[in-house]
């Protein structure tokens, strides 16, 4: 235990060091990592928290830039090379609030190519400086250190061309490996579902009868403007079909609707896939995703998250096994461009973590080939099926009297990857996506209420499934 002295002497130490503003600095540098981490890897702290943070840097690259604008150039310019991080971590953040990711993963494509040059620009300083510094050799042995132009690997004729060439590779090198470090740096994620339970109906349909009374028309028979007069007790029945909701829409036993092996805490999540090759956000900064994540919430009384989630396909490594998302979701309709360590990723997800992936083709008669060329690497023994009406998914909670097509794109059927009885992948051919965004991109009410009750099926049908995995491998 400290003693009462020693306790006053480190609070006045605090109290004196504090307010310096190194140690200030310090203190943000420590918190900006951290959001920077949890940005693009834990997902602990909401977009807007993120944003209050990175806003921080604001004040402190401030403060710093006017306290040595009379300073040697040298130093002004490390400061401005200091403050460039974080000021670009928040221009890429703050199209995040607008839903922007297209914008957004523009600002990192190009701030990740200022950074580069910007970090060359301090190497070659730097390799210049120390070769004006090194003194030359005073035996005839070889030389190794690439800041002096004798080193025997550059030659004997263009030294200083060769070290350049040399030093730019180094730094490539460097930064490349850096650079692929921090993309693949996954955290450590968890997914709980929404605790409670219920039944896996189908959503009932109640028939109800209103009686229209139109207007009496007095009429004066004599009248010389001739008209036919409706009748006078013109009586109409409208039929009317209201869904009714269920108390308990779920799986499991449990209190209010929900899944029994979920958490107080849980919440229903949407979680979209990023790749390369192709247009991965369609439709996402029209709310597609959180549109349907809200109507899922609001028919189901399931407890959802406020907002989308764009992830790496890496990213999915992170989760354990009985702490996974139930379903991840893909769309575009370009090229699906991914290296054979997202498909260990995907395959493993699938199998031993009891995920789905739902593919929707966003616009494009090739995305179909791409997808299932993409499953076959997958799952490479498992054919594709087509899944028909009377499938679970198009039945529960929503039955579906056909299946919802946007925009056409080749087949007029579902397909779907079957392991164990369970569908591990699901694929839409007709751009159900479009229908979720604001404004339902002009497809009439039937066809964009369709397309959400197909949307909250699938998200529902891959709760359950996973809900009961969770029940089964109970220890």
């Amino acid at each position: 235990m400290f003693s009462k002295e020693q306790i006053l002497k480190l609070r006045d130490w605090l109290r004196l060091h504090s307010r310096r503003p190194v140690v200030r600095t310090g203190a943000f540098s420590i918190l900006w990592s951290l959001l920077w981490i949890d940005a693009h890897a834990w997902f602990l702290f909401s977009t807007t928290t993120q944003l209050i943070g990175f806003l921080s840097a604001l004040p402190v690259c401030y403060y710093w830039i006017r306290r040595h604008r009379n300073s040697p150039l040298l130093t002004r310019r490390a400061i401005l090379s200091a403050c460039y991080l974080p000021c670009w971590q928040l221009l890429n953040h703050l199209p995040l609030l607008f839903f922007a990711y297209s914008f957004a993963n523009t600002i990192t494509r190009l701030g990740t190519i200022g950074a580069f040059f910007l970090g060359l620009g301090w190497a070659v300083w730097w390799i210049d400086r120390e070769t004006k510094r090194a003194s030359p050799p005073n035996d005839t042995k070889r030389i190794w250190d690439p800041r002096q132009l004798v080193a025997w690997y550059f030659g004997k004729k263009n030294n200083k061309l060769r070290q350049s060439i040399f030093t730019l590779l180094t730094y490539t090198c460097l930064f490349g490996t850096m650079a692929l470090f921090l993309t693949r740096l996954s955290g450590c994620s968890i997914y709980e579902s929404p605790s409670g339970g219920g039944e896996e109906k189908q959503l009932k349909q109640i028939v109800k009868i209103q009686t229209v009374i139109n207007k009496k028309y007095v009429i004066n028979p004599y009248s010389s403007i001739l008209f036919n007069p409706p009748p006078i007790d013109d009586v109409k029945l409208e039929v009317l079909e209201v869904t009714e909701h269920l108390y308990k829409i779920g799986q499991g036993k449990g209190e209010g609707a929900g899944f029994s092996a979920g958490t107080t805490r849980g919440k229903v999540r949407f979680i979209r896939l990023k790749y390369n090759g192709g247009d991965w956000f369609q439709d996402m900064e029209r709310g597609a995703d959180l549109n349907l994540l809200t109507e899922y919430g609001v028919r189901l009384g399931h407890p959802v998250n406020d907002r989308p989630e764009p992830m790496e396909i890496s990213r999915l490594k992170s989760f354990p096994p009985r702490k996974s998302p139930p379903m991840v979701y893909m769309t575009g309709q370009q090229k699906i461009n991914v290296s054979e360590g997202e498909i260990k990723t995907l395959r493993k997800y699938l199998l031993d973590h009891h995920g789905m992936l739902f593919g929707d083709n966003g616009g494009s008669s090739g995305w179909e080939g791409q997808f299932v060329s993409m499953m076959q690497r997958i799952l490479p023994k498992i054919e594709p099926i087509s899944v028909y009406l009377d499938h679970p998914i198009h039945r529960i909670p929503y039955p579906l009297p056909k299946l919802p097509i946007v925009a056409p794109h080749g087949r007029s059927t579902a397909l779907g990857w079957v392991v164990d009885g369970r569908l591990v992948a699901y694929y839409h051919p007709g751009d159900i996506g479009d229908a979720w965004a604001d404004g339902h991109s002009g497809v009439p009410h039937a066809v964009w209420e369709s397309s959400y009750q197909l949307g909250i099926n699938i998200i529902y049908y891959a709760h359950a499934q996973y809900n009961k995995w969770l029940e089964s491998t109970k220890k």
